[in-house]
């Protein structure tokens, strides 16, 4: 959570920030929630049970794939769909790879509603994506946030729907580092750090971050901000460039304001894009 890399709205942020204070100061917690798993791979993971995890791609109709992301992004977890509050990379992966292998599989629809996460793993998650996109025809179904690593991975589908209290965006990198110096000196407490290698100690919660390291934090944040509005400039080349989506400056755009910055490609009810993507693709052979 900090001092990494995070692709999340700001505001998913702060929540998660106050859930992990408590840890972070040796106080008690109002509970806590397991932030994902990582285990074997999904395709031979068991649940509690006994029961496989993964037993294929969903359907949301005959010939048309549902891959569902919602929640929190991580990288690992051996598991499909949302699990405590979290989807990840891997779940998702692995059903964009057997989507565009699957010949019974038209088209699909990623229902997406997240305010995004990890940094780690959400490229290689989002290429999938868009070489499943290359091949078949996908359409992001957003209910109702697809903001930051979420709107990254929508931008991978060849199509944005958005409803008309939808939000997309935060084409933006957060990290936050906790200063607790002040606190320890308060309660007559003194962290000697010992240590080999200059920058072994890097952004320790014990001492406030140096300027040389701050600006080298800085700059790395940066460069993941010019990558991200690169890629999604890719995804949705012709309706969004690169400048435009830096000159966001990582801010989010609800319903039609996101299809006029060309973020988004449609306002269209969730509940009535099946029917119309249905319709787009026409009879099954």
């Amino acid at each position: 959570m900090f001092n990494t890399p995070l692709m999340l709205h700001p505001g998913k942020a702060e929540t998660i920030g106050r859930a992990f204070g408590p840890r972070v100061l040796g106080l008690p917690e109002a509970g806590s929630e397991q932030m994902g798993l990582i285990g074997e791979t999904i395709r031979e993971a068991k649940d509690g049970w006994g029961n496989k995890v993964y037993n294929g791609v969903r359907r949301a109709s005959d010939g048309i794939g549902l891959i569902e992301i919602e929640g929190s992004l991580v990288n690992k977890g051996s598991f499909i769909g949302k699990s405590c509050g979290v989807t990840s990379y891997e779940g998702i992966g692995i059903q964009a790879d057997d989507c565009r292998l699957d010949d019974s599989i038209r088209g699909v629809i990623l229902e997406i509603d997240s305010f995004g996460g990890e940094v780690t793993g959400a490229f290689d998650c989002a290429e999938k994506i868009f070489e499943l996109s290359t091949a078949k025809p996908t359409i992001a179904v957003l209910t109702d946030h697809a903001c930051s690593a979420g709107y990254l991975l929508a931008a991978a589908a060849r199509m944005i729907v958005i409803p008309s209290t939808g939000v997309c965006g935060s084409i933006g990198v957060v990290s936050m580092h906790v200063d607790v110096s002040g606190w320890l000196k308060k309660e007559g407490l003194a962290v000697t750090i010992l240590k080999a290698g200059a920058h072994k100690a890097d952004l320790n919660p014990y001492e406030a971050i140096p300027e040389d390291v701050l600006s080298r934090e800085l700059s790395e944040l940066e460069e993941m901000r010019v990558e991200f509005a690169e890629t999604v400039a890719r995804y949705r080349a012709g309706r969004l460039t690169t400048e435009a989506a830096l000159a966001t400056e990582a801010g989010v755009y609800r319903g039609m304001k996101a299809v006029e910055a060309g973020l988004a490609d449609a306002v269209q009810r969730p509940s009535q894009v099946l029917a119309a993507f249905e319709a787009a693709l026409g009879p099954a052979a």
